[in-house]
């Protein structure tokens, strides 16, 4: 037990204790789900105090996939199965990747060294190269995919409702590992020096190392977990379908608060975001909660018109978040304070992606908006 213990603590001492700012991206790129590998949705951008509405593009059907950005392109998948590339500038269509007919649920792409990834609804990891829109590789697990891949050196990460977590050689699309757990495998694995961290539906949250696959530990949630993790440090910040927030420390491998709001019992299914020593993410009690990283208690909290399953990111002082009520708001990071929002009118379930001053959301209503 001790020596387990030790190896986890020795695998996170080189991300201890920095700040949130070193775990963001680069000011003009937010190539995957929650922004970077520790998922913490954060990004040195800077947008106006008053985005507006840069552009709008029709996908045909709902969007829930949340956008990647890179190079100056958008990618995003789309429930009519496509995989789509758009220019970050005016929103003009590069290229569309027909992926399945089954649809691209949740799963959002991640883009690495000129090629896209993305999962769809017939369970079929897909390679895209970037600049043509033609296929590199697919690889096929058994069930649906609504995690979002990871790209960790030559290995991509993906999450199967067949219950497994999958390493696949990013060169040729051959698994390399699995990793078995009791049930769906829902959420976005969060990655810290080489150990991809995810709880899964059968209430696990486990610790797994991404050269060969070997489980470095599990622990007991005590609920459905739907929602990604985000890592600082050594400590994993996450939501439950039992109306809780968990810390747990990742050296320990206990839990070291749980949080919930004292009288709105909902699950938590946004996936929260770390910076300046708050924890904030959307619950389905409508309310965005800021919890205090280290105490788990309530820093402040805004309450929206609809359910928010939306993520947050936070540009500067500034946390986006979109919600079920149709709007997508700009909440003030040190209070809380509503200091901006725009009507989109149909429900935003997607996360937004901010790169380049730029602000991207999908929508229910099969649009990508720009913002700017």
């Amino acid at each position: 037990m001790r020596a387990v213990t030790l190896v986890i603590m020795l695998t996170l001492a080189t991300v201890g204790g920095q700040p949130a700012s070193a775990l963001a991206q680069t000011a003009d790129a937010w190539p995957q789900f929650r922004g970077n590998p520790s998922l913490t949705g954060v990004i040195t951008s800077s947008v106006p105090d008053d985005p507006a509405l840069l552009w709008t593009f029709d996908t045909g059907d709902t969007v829930d996939s949340s956008a990647a950005i890179a190079d100056g392109v958008v990618y995003v998948g789309t429930y009519a199965g496509d995989l789509i590339a758009l220019n970050l500038d005016d929103g003009s269509l590069r290229w569309r990747y027909l992926a399945s007919e089954y649809g691209i649920g949740e799963s959002s792409p991640a883009v690495s060294d000129g090629v896209v990834y993305v999962g769809d609804l017939f369970g079929v990891l897909h390679a895209v190269d970037a600049d043509t829109g033609e296929a590199r590789w697919t690889f096929a697990t058994e069930s649906e995919i609504k995690s979002s891949p990871v790209i960790v050196d030559d290995v991509v990460l993906i999450g199967s409702y067949d219950g497994y977590l999958y390493g696949v050689a990013r060169e040729d699309g051959n698994e390399i590992w699995r990793v078995e757990t009791s049930s769906y495998v829902h959420a976005t694995p969060a990655v810290s020096d080489g150990v991809a961290f995810f709880g899964g539906c059968d209430e696990q949250f486990r610790g797994v190392r991404v050269r060969d696959g070997e489980e470095i530990f599990s622990v007991s949630s005590g609920a459905y977990t739907a929602a990604s993790p985000a890592i600082a440090g050594t400590t994993a910040y996450y939501g439950t379908f039992n109306n809780e927030v968990l810390a747990l420390d990742l050296a320990g491998r206990e839990v070291r608060w749980r949080y919930a709001h004292p009288t709105r019992q909902f699950p938590f299914y946004s996936s929260p975001a770390f910076r300046a020593g708050l924890v904030v993410l959307g619950g389905r009690d409508r309310m965005v909660h800021a919890l205090d990283a280290t105490t788990g208690e309530a820093r402040w909290i805004f309450t929206a018109r609809g359910r928010i399953d939306s993520s947050p990111a936070i540009v500067s002082d500034r946390v986006y978040i979109g919600s079920n009520d149709g709007r997508l708001y700009g909440l003030g990071l040190a209070d809380g304070a509503k200091e901006w929002e725009y009507e989109i009118g149909s429900a935003i379930t997607a996360s937004v992606a901010v790169a380049a001053g730029r602000i991207v959301v999908g929508a229910q209503d099969g649009l990508i908006y720009c913002f700017g």
